[in-house]
C-alpha cells in the first residue's frame, strides 16, 4: 500500500479527532484504549494550506528556519534544497537518545493521538498523510518503543518524540498490541505503509511539542483521580470503623466557606454515609471532636479536587495545542519562530497533581494510624485480638508510612529546575517531563496507602460489627471482603495488600464520588 493511502486501514467506526474539540473524557478513553480514531475530515484543508505554504518557501529559496536552516544552536546555517530530506532525517536520528524502560502503551497511545491532534491544527506544515499514519499505528495497537527518560520539556520533548518519528521513517522499535517488539520498518509493514521519505520541516514538526510531558501528565491525572475516588471511600470506611462524627460534612459549612472542591467532597461523603444504621448510633459517645484526618476530609481532599480539576483544565488546552515550532499561518503565508515548545504549563499542572496525589496519601496514611491506636478508635490494638501474640496491621502502617514520606520527598516541583542545553540556545527548561513521569510512582504509592486503610477499616467496622453501614458504604464493604479476609490472626499480608492497590487504582465507585472528578463529571 502506498503511503499516502493510510486513511484505509482506519475502521469506518472510528472516532474523528477535531482539533480543540478533544475534551478530557476523550482523552482518559484514548489512555485506557479500545477505540480508533481518525481525522476528521474537515482539517484536510488547513493541513495542505500549510504544507503548500513550507514548499512555497522551499520553491522560492527563501530562508526560514527549520525548514531549509540547522536547529538550534545551529539555525544560522543554511541548507541546499537537494540536502532538505536528509536534514529531515539526521534531525529525527540525531535526537534518537533517550533512555530507561519504554513509556507504557496508554502513555504512548495518548502521544500518538495528541501528537495527531496537534499537527491536524494546521499550523505545523505536514502532510495529512503523515498525521493518518499515527493513527494506522494507533489504530493497530502499535506503540513506538519511546524511553522514559532523556526530556528536559523545553525545546519539545525531542528525544522521546524522535524515538516515535522513527518508526515512521522505518527506524527504531515498536512494540506490538500481542507485545512482540519489531522494527520501525516492521511496524510499518504491519499497518500496510512504507517508510517515510521525511519533506522539508516534517522532522521538525514531529519531534517539536510537548505530547510526551502532557501524555505522562495525563496519564498521572486519571490515576490520581482514581486514586481519589478510592481515598474518599477508604475515608467513609473509617470514619463508621470509628464510629466519627458526620456533623462536619454539614452542607451549611461548607457554603460558607465556598471552595468548590470542598462543596462536592462534603456532598459526596454524605451521599456516602446516607442511609447508615452506625452514624446516627452513637449521638453521646463523649468525643467532641475527631481528629483532623476524619473531620477535615471536605477541607483537604476538596482542595486535592481542585487542584486535579486546574491542572486537567491546562492539559486538555495543551493537548489541542499546537506546540511545535515554527508555526505556519496560512492566513498571511508566514512562518513564525516562537516558544510554543516549551512545557513549563505542563510541568506546573505535573507539579500540582503531585502535591495533590501526596496529600491524599498523607491524609489516608492518617486515618490508617488512627483506626489502629485504640486510645482514638476505641477499637482493639492494631485492629486484632490477641495482641501481643498477633500484630495485626501494625507494620501494615508502617509501610503506608514509608510510602507516604516517599511521596513527600517525589513532590518537590520538578518545575523550578533548570539546565541550560543547546551551548545556552535553550537556557532555561521546564522540567516537564519528569515532572510528569514521576507521578506514576506517586500514584502506585498512594494506592497502597488507600488500599491498607480500606483493609483496615473493614476490619475497624467487622470487630464493632452489629449495626449496618449505608448501602453504598456496605456494597463496598462487600467487595473488599472479596479480595481480602477478616484477619482473624496474623498471616502473610503482601497479597491482600496487593489485592487492595488494585482496587485502588481500579476505582469502580458509585457516581457518587466519580461525578466530581474531571474526567468523569457532565
Amino acid at each position: 500500500m502506498n503511503m499516502n493511502n493510510a486513511t484505509s486501514t482506519t475502521s469506518q467506526d472510528a472516532l474523528a479527532l477535531m482539533p480543540g474539540q478533544v475534551d478530557l473524557a476523550l482523552l482518559r478513553r484514548i489512555h485506557a484504549g479500545g477505540l480508533k480514531l481518525s481525522l476528521h475530515p474537515s482539517v484536510q484543508p488547513g493541513m495542505l494550506a500549510a504544507r503548500d505554504a513550507v514548499q512555497h518557501i522551499v520553491d522560492n529559496d527563501e530562508v526560514v528556519y527549520g525548514i531549509n536552516t540547522g536547529f538550534g544552536k545551529l539555525a544560522s546555517t543554511r541548507i541546499g534544497n537537494d540536502h532538505l530530506a536528509e536534514l529531515q532525517r539526521n534531525l529525527v536520528l540525531s535526537h534518537s537518545v533517550g533512555t530507561g524502560e519504554p513509556l507504557a502503551a496508554p502513555v504512548v497511545r495518548l502521544v500518538l493521538a495528541t501528537k495527531a491532534v496537534s499537527l491536524a491544527r494546521g499550523h505545523s506544515g505536514v502532510r495529512p498523510a503523515l498525521v493518518e499514519a499515527l493513527l494506522a499505528l494507533f489504530n493497530a495497537g502499535i506503540t513506538p518503543s519511546i524511553p522514559c527518560k532523556g526530556s528536559v520539556g523545553a525545546s519539545g520533548d525531542l528525544a522521546p518524540l524522535a524515538h516515535m518519528a522513527c518508526v515512521l521513517i522505518g527506524e527504531g522499535e515498536a512494540i506490538t498490541a500481542e507485545g512482540k517488539t519489531v522494527s520501525g520498518a516492521e511496524a510499518m509493514r504491519l499497518v500496510g505503509l512504507e517508510p517515510f521519505v521525511l519533506g522539508p520541516k516534517e522532522g521538525l514538526a514531529l519531534l517539536n511539542g510537548t505530547q510526551v510531558s502532557t501524555a505522562l501528565a495525563l496519564s498521572g491525572l486519571f490515576g490520581a483521580e482514581n486514586v481519589f475516588a478510592s481515598a474518599l471511600m477508604s475515608g467513609a470506611l473509617s470514619l463508621e470503623a470509628a464510629q466519627g462524627s458526620i456533623k462536619p460534612f454539614d452542607a451549611r459549612i461548607h457554603a460558607a466557606r465556598g471552595q468548590p472542591g470542598q462543596i462536592a467532597v462534603a456532598g459526596a461523603v454524605r451521599t456516602l454515609l446516607d442511609g447508615s444504621e452506625i452514624v446516627p448510633s452513637h449521638p453521646d459517645c463523649g468525643r467532641v471532636q475527631d481528629p483532623y484526618s476524619i473531620r477535615c476530609i471536605p477541607q483537604v481532599m476538596g482542595a486535592c479536587l481542585d487542584n486535579l480539576t486546574h491542572a486537567a483544565r491546562v492539559l486538555v488546552i495543551e493537548a489541542n495545542a499546537a506546540s511545535d515550532n515554527p508555526l505556519v499561518f496560512t492566513d498571511t503565508g508566514e512562518v513564525i519562530s516562537g516558544g510554543n515548545f516549551h512545557a513549563e504549563p505542563v510541568a506546573f499542572a505535573a507539579d500540582i497533581i503531585a502535591l495533590a496525589i501526596s496529600e491524599i496519601g498523607a491524609i489516608s496514611e492518617r486515618r490508617l494510624a488512627l483506626l489502629l491506636d485504640t486510645g482514638l478508635s476505641g477499637l482493639p490494638p492494631f485492629l486484632v485480638h490477641d495482641g501481643g501474640l498477633n500484630s495485626g496491621f501494625m507494620i501494615a502502617q508502617v509501610t503506608a508510612a514509608a510510602l507516604a514520606s516517599e511521596n513527600k520527598s517525589m513532590a518537590h516541583p520538578g518545575s523550578v529546575d533548570s539546565l541550560p542545553t543547546s551551548a545556552n540556545q535553550e537556557d532555561h527548561v521546564s522540567m516537564a517531563t519528569y515532572a510528569a513521569r514521576r507521578l506514576g510512582d506517586m500514584v502506585n504509592n498512594t494506592a497502597v496507602v488507600v488500599g491498607i486503610e480500606a483493609m483496615a477499616a473493614a476490619q475497624g467496622i467487622e470487630l464493632k460489627r452489629g449495626l449496618k453501614s449505608s448501602p453504598l458504604v456496605e456494597a463496598e464493604f462487600a467487595t473488599i471482603r472479596t479480595k481480602v479476609d477478616y484477619l482473624e490472626r496474623d498471616r502473610y499480608l503482601a497479597p491482600d495488600i496487593e489485592a487492595m492497590r488494585q482496587w485502588a487504582l481500579a476505582a469502580e465507585m458509585p457516581d457518587a464520588l466519580l461525578g466530581i472528578l474531571p474526567s468523569h463529571a457532565g
